[in-house]
């Protein structure tokens, strides 16, 4: 099979739950650990971080991986959804996974994992473990998939774990109320191994305690240790003022970020105490690991290849994209809409299913102009049920059946002083991006 023919044989004919929901997903951890045992046991053969969480968790890893890299490591990043092309989930150094290994993996392992009748994350999970120690990195960053007591990433004794933070999300897997989704994510904490958590409430604050009082695990709180003690918007990103690593900059630009950029320094500072941080660098002055955090921070897009976060993609009209596809991150999403200075706001927007569709709806601009859509995608709410829950909420805009579609017509009405938003969901923003590439 070629490349192109391989990714769609694991797209299509393994069961996946970003294209199926719930009937993809595939609980429990028995695939997993025979597949590991097939191979070796490869995470064993690098050091790792472990990332959970409901929001920000894909930022945390990208960031906590470009200072890494600038601090002298072979980093191995796991990640997803991906958002162009499946390559974007396997990366070491940013150069995405080698589309000869993945086909060369498919076809000298399916005889093996194909009677296992594996998840796609389960295959994928076992693919990035064995590319990871192949290419001999010094560390991989690893997030989990959905949850954390039964993804599939859970097999490794991590340096580190962190767990960003917990909104409502995936309920139908993870349980009803904030608590039962904490217990799910705090899962990942093991005997020993020190536990960042970024943010919490009163109600998942008492399971992280008690979760790590029970395991043996050293918990640290950012929102206790405020790592950022101040910052403020600027027209390249965010600028820090941090309690121990001077003035940052962060290219990342939406507001959500300030707390996750709490939780990566809360994570950095916790590395250099363990003493991880500066192994393979030569330059271990304080000035010099002011450097390299900083570096990593103003750099992240292009040293591990991050995309859509409060993504500016083209200027008049300026179009962002953004994938925040919860009530946790259009919280965030919303504030910042409602910061932009523009003549009108065009807003291109989809979801899929198990969301909190009404609470979503609710946090949108009143005042924009929508074009609601759906993404290619099985789980992807029909744009006429939007356009009809919107209307509700006292929301105007036209129906389009694709996002290209709707992409266009949102961009052919705006005017240079406009301003076009795409989000709702990963998925539209993944099908917006393949097309404006």
């Amino acid at each position: 099979m070629t490349y192109t023919e391989t990714c769609n044989y694991l797209f299509n004919q393994i069961p996946m739950f970003e294209k199926q929901g719930a009937s993809g997903y595939k609980e429990g951890l028995e695939n997993t650990l025979k597949l590991d045992e097939h191979f070796g046991h490869p995470h064993r053969n690098y050091l790792t971080i472990h990332v959970a969480g409901t929001n920000g968790k894909g930022s945390c890893a990208h960031t906590i991986s470009a200072i890494l890299q600038q601090c002298g490591y072979r980093v191995g990043l796991y990640t997803s959804p991906h958002l162009v092309d499946f390559s974007e989930r396997i990366r070491i150094n940013g150069q995405p996974i080698d589309e000869n290994y993945v086909v060369d993996f498919v076809a000298e392992e399916k005889s093996f994992f194909e009677p296992l009748k594996p998840s796609f994350f389960e295959v994928t999970t076992a693919m990035a473990f064995k590319y990871f120690s192949d290419m001999a990195v010094d560390i991989a960053v690893i997030e989990v998939g959905l949850g954390g007591r039964l993804d599939c990433t859970n097999i490794i004794t991590p340096i580190l774990s962190i767990i960003t933070n917990i909104s409502y999300d995936h309920m139908q897997l993870l349980g009803n109320s904030l608590e039962q989704i904490a217990m799910e994510k705090a899962g990942i904490m093991k005997k020993g191994v020190p536990v960042i958590i970024g943010e919490t409430t009163p109600e998942t604050r008492m399971v992280f305690e008690a979760v790590a009082q029970e395991t043996g695990a050293p918990i640290v709180f950012a929102e206790d240790e405020q790592e950022v003690v101040g910052s403020e918007m600027a027209n390249n990103g965010i600028h820090y003022h941090t309690k121990h690593y001077g003035n940052i900059q962060g290219e990342l630009q939406g507001l959500y970020q300030e707390k996750n950029a709490n939780t990566i320094l809360t994570a950095v500072r916790k590395l250099e105490e363990l003493g991880y941080m500066y192994r393979f660098s030569d330059n271990s002055t304080s000035e010099a690991k002011g450097k390299e955090i900083a570096d990593g921070f103003r750099s992240v897009c292009e040293i591990t290849g991050l995309k859509g976060r409060w993504q500016t993609v083209s200027e008049n009209p300026t179009v962002v994209c953004d994938t925040g596809h919860n009530v946790g991150g259009w919280e965030y999403i919303s504030r910042q809409l409602s910061m932009v200075k523009c003549n009108k706001m065009h807003i291109v927007f989809g979801l899929v299913e198990d969301k909190d569709m009404d609470g979503i709806i609710a946090l949108l601009p009143k005042d924009a102009i929508y074009y609601f859509t759906k993404a290619a995608n099985k789980r992807a709410v029909s744009e006429n049920v939007l356009r009809i829950l919107a209307a509700k909420q006292g929301l105007t805009g036209n129906s389009y059946p694709s996002v290209i579609e709707a992409c266009k017509s949102a961009r052919n009405a705006a005017a240079a002083d406009d301003f076009v938003f795409i989000g709702g969901s990963s998925y539209v923003v993944a099908e917006f991006l393949k097309n404006s590439i």
